[in-house]
């Protein structure tokens, strides 16, 4: 550190985009700081891969910034001018050094936005030191772009796609019109996999993180981790391979095989590439302009259900989450629409449960710090809301397991799409289902200990028994929703006997999770 520097300008952990305007010129008068957190690293209990994956890939960004001429202070855990916090660690970088200036770009967690914003007026008001927040040039949207287009909160992500669609020109034709003639091709993304698409060896990074396990020991974590290889990209070099390899690879069968899940691969055709998106070594303009051209240069390889299938994911639902976050928070973080209570089951940390879905999804998450949507939606999410588990609880759970959880996309997919703890702001309906979704997706029945055929016996799938339960005990709030279905009316059907059975079956589950 000198005394050279009049500008001081901050990187968070999600921002190493190396295009962002900061970077256009190079200038001897500007520091750049990177700083590990304990703050950062301990908010909640985090995946070790997920905090050795963001540490890596801050190191790497510094790095490669320093090679192209940009001045990089980064600040490890122990460094002597680290105060564990970040805005602690910024005032006293500005009372050792020279800065007159200090600039940072807007945060995408409404709780960094808030300790930001108080440095702001901290350095201005007690240190006389200009400080600006800048934006971070990377959504297709701002940040409140969703409150103009629903001012009535009445949210449609359907809505929300196609007006992106237009005004980003994708897929679209001359006449405004979607390319292909339909807008989305969800019905055609639900097939389960048959084995004839092959998905191939992805790439191998075989980053070697001994020596930063060594720094990170004393740090609560959870999750299993290869010291000698570990396999997420943490350069922009490293995400395109990822990125290239997708288009080229997975994505002709993704849309096919996005909702399918296979006992003995726990990736399928997905991309992998939420985590060099949601650090910014990825923009999303990037990654849906290449799959573009992907199709487009390949069409009878790639169909269009395909591409728009991956498309619909990055410019529709994850550009919608961050909406619904920006317009909703900080009350969102606290919904409980069913006033649900019960702690997580302890196998959620260790994936030792009977039910093979859930030990499936749980033991995937906890190698790979990974599960596709459908895994965290339809398994994990479904038996959380089923079983009445505290969304808070399973807020943090997926936050801290995931590689790709910050907190603006994870918690209105967890607490909204997931756990329907907003009541319907996200989601139209509850994501619920008994067994016969899972098996129609999967081949996770097949070596299960319950049997996903019967509700009411002993050694009979827990899904089934806490489906109808669910539906049973919050009729109040359900039995007008448009989009139950033939929930009720089923419900209805039932005698009394029959009833009775299911329900005594699904309290002594509730009342013994943790041998499920």
């Amino acid at each position: 550190m000198t005394k050279d520097f009049k500008k001081l300008r901050l990187v968070l952990g999600d921002q190493l985009n190396h295009f962002h305007p900061w970077f256009s010129k190079k200038d001897p008068q500007i520091q750049y700081v990177i700083i590990e957190s304990l703050e950062e690293a301990s908010y909640t209990k985090h995946h070790i891969q997920k905090l050795v994956g963001f540490l890596l890939a801050m190191k790497q960004f510094a790095t490669e910034m320093e090679k192209k001429g940009h001045h990089f202070l980064y600040i490890e855990y122990a460094d002597a001018n680290n105060r564990g916090y970040i805005s602690e660690t910024v005032v006293h970088l500005i009372q050792i050094g020279s800065y007159q200036s200090f600039e940072y770009q807007e945060p995408d967690e409404w709780r960094l936005q808030e300790s930001l914003r108080n440095l702001k007026l901290r350095l201005e008001k007690e240190k006389g030191i200009e400080t600006k927040e800048c934006p971070s040039f990377h959504f297709y949207t701002e940040k409140n772009e969703i409150q103009n287009m629903f001012p009535k909160r009445n949210y449609l992500m359907e809505t929300f796609y196609r007006q992106l669609r237009k005004k980003h020109n994708v897929l679209i034709e001359k006449d405004g019109s979607p390319v292909g003639g339909k807008w989305n091709f969800d019905s055609s993304n639900r097939k389960k996999y048959n084995g004839k698409k092959q998905w191939g060896a992805r790439p191998d990074f075989g980053n070697d993180v001994s020596k930063i396990l060594q720094r990170v020991n004393s740090i609560p974590t959870f999750g299993n981790i290869n010291p000698k290889n570990f396999p997420w990209p943490v350069s922009r070099k490293e995400s395109l391979a990822l990125l290239n390899y997708f288009l080229e690879f997975l994505l002709p069968a993704f849309g096919d095989y996005q909702d399918a899940m296979l006992d003995e691969e726990p990736f399928l055709f997905h991309s992998l590439l939420s985590f060099s998106l949601n650090t910014k070594l990825l923009s999303p303009k990037e990654v849906v302009d290449a799959t573009v051209l992907a199709y487009q240069d390949n069409p009878k390889e790639i169909s269009l259900s395909n591409a728009e299938g991956f498309i619909r994911q990055i410019l529709g639902w994850r550009e919608f989450m961050r909406g619904v976050y920006w317009a909703e928070m900080p009350e969102y973080s606290k919904k409980n629409f069913f006033s649900h209570s019960r702690p997580l089951p302890s196998w959620f940390w260790t994936g030792k449960t009977k039910m093979r879905c859930m030990e499936r999804s749980i033991s995937n998450s906890l190698d790979h710090a990974y599960a596709h949507h459908i895994q965290r939606l339809m398994v994990i999410g479904n038996f959380s809301l089923l079983a009445g588990l505290d969304p808070s609880q399973v807020d943090g759970w997926y936050l801290g397991v995931y590689m790709d959880a910050i907190e603006w996309v994870q918690i209105t997919n967890t607490r909204g799409m997931s756990q329907f703890a907003d009541g319907g702001l996200v989601a139209t309906k509850p994501y619920v289902s008994t067994s016969n979704y899972i098996g129609k997706m999967s081949n996770y029945c097949k070596n299960c200990s319950y049997n996903p055929k019967t509700k009411t016996e002993a050694n009979s799938c827990p899904f089934n028994p806490l489906y109808w339960n669910f539906f049973s005990n919050h009729e109040k709030f359900l039995s007008k929703n448009p989009r139950i279905g033939m929930v009720y009316p089923q419900l209805n059907k039932m005698n009394k006997d029959e009833k009775k059975l299911l329900f005594d079956r699904a309290q002594v589950l509730l009342n013994r999770l943790e041998e499920v």
